[in-house]
């Protein structure tokens, strides 16, 4: 007995060390990539890395493929612009083409399913996101493997189909994390550009969420919320996040720009579940993206 309790009184030694180590070295250096988790865990609020995901890949209605990512910024406060170019590329495409949509702002946190890359049925493309930040170096690939097919963009997750979302009441519908495109729109620094969208989903809910809020005649309310995704400079949305009715509404925002440039925008569309909720079946958001050139 005498020695099992010198034993656990060792490990929470060990345990209580670590922590403190870990600490410490998060005032000066980032954490080595093992303590990472802990590193969150504990708060800390920058320095640490934003790493790449590969969320896995579906088939658009055009016969193209969809691969899906997503990143994970282990700050809680830090966020951090990685500009295209040698430090966030994608490489393995197709033309070469090192610009695929992806992020260069880095929100604090786990983020699903942010953009896809496009590549024909047939391709022999690899898609991979490269990218370096914070001393470190990360070169996330893709794969075609069938345990990564997003089955919930047609319904399989329960039933469940992605929210749909529209920039024009009646217009082209975009669902999943590929969504569609609007723009390029023109407007001028400080001057507020106004953006529309319409949006609704099917009323189901899948993972955690179904199990204590689906109930006959409960229709969910969805989340719109607005992100940059790309651009050189601040962008201020008058309505960042809002709620429409599941059955369908419009939300509106006014997006200002305070530097010439090209940006994009994102807008996600979630059901009550979220992406947190619903782990990798991708059946509860949709993204869409909006071009827009800024002009002095």
């Amino acid at each position: 007995m005498k020695k099992l309790v010198s034993t656990l009184f060792n490990l929470t030694l060990a345990l209580s060390g670590l922590v403190v180590a870990a600490t410490v070295q998060a005032q000066g250096t980032p954490l080595a990539v093992e303590l990472l988790p802990l590193g969150k865990d504990i708060g800390i609020g920058a320095g640490q890395t934003v790493t790449p995901a590969y969320e896995g890949w579906y088939e658009n209605e055009d016969g193209t493929i969809a691969i899906s990512f997503g990143y994970y910024n282990r700050n809680t406060q830090e966020v951090l612009e990685i500009p295209i170019g040698s430090a966030n590329r994608i490489l393995g495409v197709s033309g070469g083409d090192a610009n695929q949509g992806q992020p260069t702002r880095f929100e604090t946190g786990r983020h699903w399913g942010v953009f896809t890359v496009n590549i024909p049925a047939d391709s022999d493309d690899q898609p991979v996101w490269h990218l370096e930040n914070q001393g470190k170096t990360f070169h996330i690939p893709a794969n075609l493997n069938s345990d990564y097919i997003i089955d919930a963009i047609v319904g399989d997750a329960n039933g469940n189909f992605p929210p749909e979302l529209r920039f024009q009441e009646d217009g082209p519908m975009g669902h999943g994390p590929g969504g569609i495109t609007l723009g390029p729109l023109q407007t001028k620094v400080g001057e507020p550009v106004s953006i529309d969208v319409w949006a609704s989903d099917d009323g189901k809910i899948s993972g955690v969420a179904g199990m204590f809020m689906a109930r006959p005649g409960f229709s969910p309310p969805i989340n719109v919320a607005w992100f940059k995704q790309q651009g050189p400079g601040d962008v201020i949305f008058s309505e960042p996040e809002l709620r429409v009715p599941g059955a369908g509404g419009q939300a509106n925002t006014e997006v200002t720009f305070n530097k010439a440039g090209d940006y994009l925008l994102r807008v996600r569309v979630t059901d009550i579940a979220g992406p947190e909720m619903s782990g990798h079946s991708q059946c509860c958001w949709t993204n869409s993206f909006v071009k827009v050139s800024v002009t002095d």
